[in-house]
């Protein structure tokens, strides 16, 4: 008997899996092929169904299968290459360091030279940098407050275009957003079985202005954003590899699924390969910043959780202690991959003799004694240096325009002004009465407040219908959002969201799927027709607003009115 067969016997005697879909309403077949299921044969790979070869009890025309092959690769290739285009565009410009990539920038080719971040002597200004002098660094470490995986992955693209080119500045990070595009895409696809819906998730994620904004200005954000969706994505992959060996566990039972003899723990499902990926992913998401570890934690939670509540749905008499066994699997598939890497992220500090701190035990410093005196010289030295970048990230709180407290961040109080170049007629190539060159890291307004909108909806929603798919979305947000709360009065900016973006898209995402029909029952047959127009009108506006605010976004030279007309709150300014 198949999986498909077993599923399906099992479902007509006990409830649905709580963390599973609730059933939806019967559709009418579309022109791209209904999803079928078949108890006579073994699922595929891919949620246990197959796409009909039908429409209406036909062969599909050329013209169907065309279309379908559209979806399944023009759908991703041009969401990817609009992706691309809209963040190589004149990405060199402007053609100076800007706000904090006067740090990153300048560490990365430190990095690349000596293996670590070196100092830059007082003298040496970011106006000798920008007219093409990197080597007026000396061999002294540099204390910096995060990890080097970021920097290594900027002093990429210096390596391939100069040290001396803007857009090798910028280069890493325009990629990294193009990718994450791309990978947005596929996540929604797995999610929603939709290329239409995926299309939409990714092409939010390719025209918003945080996620543009941030993939022209080498900061280590971007970076944090794409390996957090890679772990994302493996979580997702895990979640559907337990589901089906839980099934197949079921068929393979000596009594039947509803025999008086039900399962005590289930199985241990020891062997996690997607939650050894997702561990590698988030361990290099920490070595981008440590902001990481909320993802690998989170997500730990995330998994023992929903392994309780799917053995609690088959009827295992102790699902508990069943899910309380996740624990330590869990632990071990993720957490020691996770340090390996992160510690990888340091092999330059390790191979140097002169990083900051890598003498601190040489220099004075207290060996540890008792049972932790085994630990190497070199660990107690990184341990030192940590203890000092967690004290500085706790207490760090500084006065600054832009600086935004996380509570504000979904009203998109306070975008962050990334740059500002005023000037007179005649003046840089100006031919109005007053211009005004701006990078602002503000998100497609529109955009912003309906996806939050959005989450705030699924919220409510995760109560009433038992979906997973809503779980794990606002398990996404939540990692990235909830714990900067903890911290009120640090010093934060609203562009510390991207982490936690591509989850509202896929909130928002989840709600236009409601409305059209492809997530959940179908609409009522008089309201199908205005919820389609309700979103159509939606993506124009959305579409309108990016196009109205691109200017805003990549430093282009406008009118100084222009740019007023885009101030919509006085605490934009």
């Amino acid at each position: 008997m198949g999986v498909a067969a077993s599923t399906s016997m099992r479902s007509s005697s006990h409830p649905a899996p709580s963390d599973s879909p609730p059933d939806e309403q019967p559709r009418q077949p579309r022109a791209s092929g209904s999803r079928t299921c078949s108890a006579s044969r073994a699922p595929p790979r891919r949620g246990g169904c197959t796409r009909a070869a039908t429409y209406h009890g036909a062969v599909p025309s050329l013209s169907a299968t065309a279309r379908l092959r559209l979806w399944t690769w023009g759908a991703p290739i041009g969401v990817t290459l609009l992706a691309l285009i809209l963040r190589l565009q004149n990405l060199g410009t402007p053609s100076s360091l800007m706000f904090d990539e006067t740090f990153y920038v300048k560490d990365a080719w430190t990095l690349a030279n000596l293996g670590y971040e070196g100092q830059w002597p007082k003298g040496y200004s970011d106006d000798t940098f920008n007219a093409g002098d990197p080597w007026g660094y000396t061999t002294d470490p540099q204390y910096v407050a995060h990890p080097p995986l970021g920097k290594w992955l900027i002093a990429i693209g210096m390596a391939l275009f100069g040290p001396s080119n803007t857009f090798g500045w910028r280069f890493s990070v325009a990629i990294a957003g193009t990718i994450a595009v791309l990978l947005l895409f596929f996540i929604a696809k797995r999610l929603f079985h939709s290329p239409l819906l995926a299309t939409i998730a990714a092409g939010f994620f390719a025209i918003d202005g945080h996620a543009i904004v941030l993939s022209r200005l080498s900061l280590l954000d971007n970076f944090l954003m794409l390996f957090g969706l890679l772990g994302f994505g493996a979580i997702l992959l895990d979640r559907e590899s337990r589901e089906r060996r839980l099934d197949t566990w079921f068929m393979l039972r000596p009594h039947p699924v509803d025999s008086p003899h039900p399962p005590i723990f289930g199985p241990a499902l020891l062997w996690r390969p997607w939650l050894i990926a997702a561990g590698l992913a988030f361990g290099l998401m920490s070595g981008v910043k440590w902001s990481g570890i909320y993802y690998l934690v989170g997500f730990l939670a995330y998994v023992v959780i929903t392994d309780y509540l799917a053995r609690r749905s088959r009827g295992i008499r102790y699902s508990l202690i069943g899910g309380i066994r996740t624990i330590p699997v869990a632990l071990v598939s993720t957490v020691p991959i996770a340090l390996a890497a992160y510690l990888a992220t340091f092999s330059g500090w390790f191979l140097s003799t002169n990083g900051y701190d890598r003498n601190w035990i040489a220099k004075g410093g207290e060996r540890w004694t008792g049972l932790t005196a085994w630990v190497p010289d070199a660990i107690q030295n990184l341990w030192h240096w940590h203890a000092s970048i967690y004290a500085f990230h706790t207490g760090l709180s500084v006065t600054h325009p832009y600086a935004t407290p996380a509570i504000l961040w979904p009203l998109l109080a306070r975008p962050t002004q990334i740059y500002y170049r005023g000037s007179a007629t005649g003046q840089n190539g100006c031919q109005f009465n007053y211009c005004a060159e701006i990078v602002w890291s503000i998100a497609n307004p529109i955009l912003w407040w309906a996806s939050v909108a959005c989450a705030l909806f699924l919220v409510y929603l995760l109560f009433r219908r038992r979906d997973w798919r809503i779980g794990l979305i606002l398990a996404g947000i939540g990692a990235g959002y909830l714990p900067w709360l903890a911290y009120p009065t640090r010093t934060m900016f609203q562009f510390y969201a991207i982490v936690f973006e591509p989850y509202l898209f896929l909130a928002a995402v989840y709600v236009i799927g409601l409305l059209l029909g492809l997530v959940g029952p179908q609409p009522a047959p008089e309201r199908a027709p205005i919820y389609r127009r309700i979103v159509i009108v939606f993506l124009i506006l959305v579409v309108a607003v990016s196009a109205f605010f691109y200017p805003m976004w990549t430093g282009m030279q406008v009118p100084f009115w222009f740019w007023q007309i885009h101030v919509w709150s006085p605490t934009w300014v």
